[in-house]
């Protein structure tokens, strides 16, 4: 293993592809703080910190794996993208499941315009009353919305939505999909007016 600390890891890549499987180990351990921290950074909704520490050293095994040095990316950097999007797509799954991906807060709930639209912290608040009549009219509105965004919303601004509906401000989520604040902050406000 002294060996391996004085090569790059893209050079420990290349040993890799050429036989050495003892690299695949080796990246994992050097690796693993880095899935710490992201962990750290981001909340599994109905699961612990090991869970989401599994999911990142899942998307730290497919970044060793598929890690192509011609693309002119450091191992590292892209090894931090895939741990962030594993990450990411464990935590949207765990949303579906739960079928509560819009129980928490964001910034959406402006008065409603002369449209009549409800505003969506109303919609949320009004699934805990215990009325079966308005919890089934309500359960419709959180689906209708819930087609909405998968409608109206790129990728990216679904992303971005996730996260900050996590509880998470636009730095943390710059820093997770490694965008600038600037391009965080202008994907929400094309979100709110999207959503409106």
């Amino acid at each position: 293993m002294d060996s391996y600390n004085r090569k790059t890891d893209e050079e420990l890549l290349r040993r890799m592809h050429n036989g050495d499987k003892k690299v695949i180990d080796y990246l994992m351990v050097k690796y693993k703080n880095l899935v710490r921290k992201k962990a750290k950074a981001l909340f599994l909704i109905g699961a612990d910190n090991d869970d989401l520490i599994q999911e990142g050293m899942i998307g730290l095994f497919k970044a060793i794996r598929d890690y192509q040095e011609e693309k002119d990316s450091s191992f590292y950097h892209f090894a931090e993208i895939c741990i962030s999007r594993q990450m990411y797509t464990a935590m949207e799954a765990s949303q579906r499941k739960k079928h509560a991906p819009l129980n928490s807060y964001v910034s959406l709930d402006e008065e409603p315009d002369n449209d009549g639209q409800i505003p969506l912290t109303e919609v949320l608040q009004s699934l805990t009353n215990g009325n079966p009549e308005d919890m089934v009219i309500d359960q419709e509105n959180v689906e209708a919305f819930q087609k909405k965004i998968e409608k109206c919303l790129s990728k990216m601004e679904k992303e971005v939505l996730a996260l900050t509906l996590q509880g998470l401000d636009y730095h943390q989520v710059a820093q997770i999909m490694d965008k600038s604040p600037k391009s965080i902050d202008n994907a929400l406000q094309r979100i709110k007016g999207k959503l409106r």
